[in-house]
């Protein structure tokens, strides 16, 4: 089930209802609540999968309670590994199996060895495994390490496993902070509610009036290189940098929004990113349960900055490469991780502190809406196409026609709002932090202008969320 379809604006006013009303005065009957119901919005998409949440979820309850139960490292060992490796195992499979096999075909290819007989599976790749997978498997790691004890209240684990409003596309949340949320007392409050519908319309309106509406630009560039020429493909690629920072800060907004309905915090996943002065700034504000989640399993592990400079990049940019990879079982994806490491790897070596600046900022924003290109791009000889026409052959810029046009005119309006929204929050939030009875007026006006926009200029029904492929 989508956020941005019918059967959501029915599905969650009916389970607010339920939840508040019919069980308000039990927890237990609340969590059981949200478990079918987070059981039925996944199963909406296919409900086969649903077995392999639940292995997943069975799994690592049953291992986190036997790592409590030991004291002998060897066996702590064996659990935590059996844990990694059937999570990875089940990613591996139905996300990298085909991508591994087409890479090893290529290569033999490329020594002169072409195999005339490929075995390849017909696999769906299921909606959201990297983010429950990661979850369930950093919440074995935590216990492994000393830093949570198990639950032992299966309803609450399995809730928190599969919690609706985060559960295909995040935030990666951590047990530590989610799973006590479970097991205590949510209290009904208008102002949280509030909070959470206006959360929710923001995201909206960042999926449906800036992303959607930018998509159809851009997929008319990306998906079509021959016919255009360079200044396109620049405005193609900011429109880009746009349309997924709109997708997915608006999916996290609508998660966060959702959440706060019924009583749960979920973790800030964005901090206006495009205001960063460097690259390594960028990554502290975009995506944040992931970048926080690669820096704490795989980046801290491998020795983080506390070995031998060589080590210390070397760790950063193979914590970046598989950060790619996880974004896609494509190439493309291993490049684009590859490009944000490098970046990283010279600012370490060249930049001997942060500096603040707008020139700073224009310059982080065209590292990253370089690497963007090969995010984007369908194969890696698109994206290759692209750079050479940007620098030898930039032409003009292609407009479009009819439907086109209005959307790059509803996009650069969009994007308009959305920087002059950011830009206040980003230097002037204290101005408006106090005497909040006096701006109420001008949220409600705000908000209600959203609402009127979302429904007029909004894009219904045309696209799902870009990174439930991840």
């Amino acid at each position: 089930m989508l956020f941005n379809s019918f059967e959501f604006l029915f599905f969650l006013p009916t389970v607010f209802i339920l939840y508040w009303i019919v069980l308000g005065r039990s927890i237990q009957l609340q969590n059981i609540l949200l478990l079918i119901a987070s059981y039925i919005f996944y199963g909406w998409w296919d409900w086969r999968f649903l077995s392999l949440i639940a292995a997943s979820t069975l799994l690592d309850y049953c291992i986190g309670i036997a790592l409590d139960k030991t004291n002998h490292k060897s066996v702590k060992k064996r659990l935590l590994w059996l844990s990694i490796l059937f999570n990875l195992g089940l990613l591996g499979f139905f996300k990298y199996f085909n991508f591994f096999i087409e890479s090893w075909v290529d290569a033999l290819a490329s020594i002169g060895y072409v195999s005339q007989n490929v075995w390849m599976l017909e696999i769906v790749l299921p909606v959201g495994i990297s983010f429950y997978t990661f979850q369930t498997m950093s919440y074995s790691i935590d216990i492994y390490r000393g830093k949570l004890k198990p639950t032992k209240n299966f309803i609450a684990f399995a809730a928190f496993v599969s919690f609706f409003p985060q559960l295909v596309a995040g935030p990666i949340e951590r047990a530590t902070n989610l799973v006590p949320q479970f097991l205590s007392k949510r209290e009904f409050s208008y102002q949280i509610i509030s909070k959470g519908i206006k959360l929710m319309i923001w995201g909206f309106f960042l999926k449906l009036v800036v992303a959607d509406r930018a998509a159809i630009y851009v997929d008319a560039v990306y998906n079509n290189i021959e016919s255009h020429q360079g200044l396109s493909f620049v405005f193609a690629t900011v429109l880009f940098a746009f349309q997924i920072y709109g997708d997915f800060a608006g999916y996290s907004l609508i998660a966060i929004g959702t959440a706060k309905l019924f009583g749960f915090d979920l973790m800030t996943n964005f901090r206006r990113p495009y205001f960063s002065s460097s690259v390594s700034e960028f990554w502290a504000r975009w995506h944040i349960s992931l970048s926080t989640w690669f820096r704490d399993y795989l980046y801290i592990p491998l020795g983080g900055n506390r070995v031998a400079k060589p080590k210390w990049l070397f760790n950063l940019f193979i914590t970046f490469l598989v950060s790619g990879l996880w974004h896609g079982a494509k190439w493309t994806f291993v490049v684009w991780g590859a490009i944000n490491g490098v970046y990283l790897i010279l600012e370490i070596l060249l930049i001997k502190k942060n500096r603040k600046g707008i020139l700073n900022i224009l310059v982080t924003f065209c590292l990253i809406n370089f690497a963007w290109i090969f995010f984007r791009a369908n194969t890696l000889a698109d994206a290759g196409q692209m750079i050479k026409t940007i620098f030898t052959n930039p032409g003009r810029l292609y407009i479009g026609s009819g439907d086109d046009i209005t959307a790059s005119i509803y996009s650069v309006l969009a994007i308009s709002i959305l920087l002059i929204v950011e830009i206040k929050k980003e230097y002037f939030s204290s101005i408006f932090s106090g005497a909040k009875q006096k701006y109420e007026l001008i949220r409600l006006t705000t908000y209600s202008i959203l609402v009127f926009m979302i429904l007029y200029f909004g894009v219904f029904g045309k696209s799902q969320f870009i990174y439930f492929q991840f």
